[in-house]
């Protein structure tokens, strides 16, 4: 399978071909406001951590550094339309939480905003801001973990009924291709899988 160096513009793009969808929501001088952001991720597990990358002109920053506190907000595929608008508008001049329609609450963390209908929210506290040239990466320390009950299986949460989706140009749902923690057995069964007890953990403490 033959290979082609891929640049967009005149360098290397970060391209990771689709990208989790989240609404960041931030206290804006007392007012919620909700970014769109593709370019997030999960930090740390211990202790739970996760970063979003926001241009240096985002309204949602002055917010975040008010407070030092965001949320995270996982929306399902009911809001797609929600979602798209609150990544094209600027907070600056619209009320988009008023625009949505979105019921916002509160847990610990009074400027950190969240959205009733996301099925997925994480409260979290600034840890560091890193200035990274077009972006400025913002990492959070996840203080509450906010899930609506019937996207639980066991007590655990079910993407299945979350419904979360992807960007790849276009908005992309999810479906599954295969079991997870199930390929040692189908390329060297006496291989060492060294990920496998901080998995158990994470599940343990999850």
């Amino acid at each position: 399978m033959g290979k082609l160096i891929l640049e967009q513009g005149k360098g290397p793009f970060p391209i990771l071909a689709a990208y989790p969808v989240v609404m960041v929501g931030s206290l804006v001088d007392g007012k919620p406001d909700f970014a769109t952001v593709a370019w997030t991720g999960v930090a740390a597990s211990v202790p739970p951590s996760i970063s979003i990358a926001l241009q240096h002109h985002r309204y949602s920053l002055k917010g975040i550094r008010q407070n030092m506190t965001f949320s995270v907000n996982i929306p399902s595929v009911d809001l797609v339309r929600e979602t798209d608008y609150c990544g094209l508008v600027t907070g600056s001049k619209a009320d988009k939480a008023r625009d949505c329609g979105f019921r916002v609450f509160y847990g610990k963390l009074e400027g950190a905003p969240l959205i009733q209908q996301c099925p997925l929210g994480h409260a979290c506290e600034v840890i560091q801001i890193l200035n990274l040239g077009s972006h400025e990466l913002v990492v959070g320390r996840i203080v509450e973990t906010h899930v609506s009950e019937e996207c639980l299986t066991d007590g655990r949460v079910d993407v299945a009924k979350v419904r979360p989706f992807l960007f790849a140009g276009s908005y992309r749902g999810w479906e599954t291709r295969g079991r997870a923690l199930q390929g040692r057995a189908g390329i060297n069964p006496a291989s060492s899988a060294d990920t496998l007890d901080e998995i158990k953990r994470i599940r343990r403490t999850a």
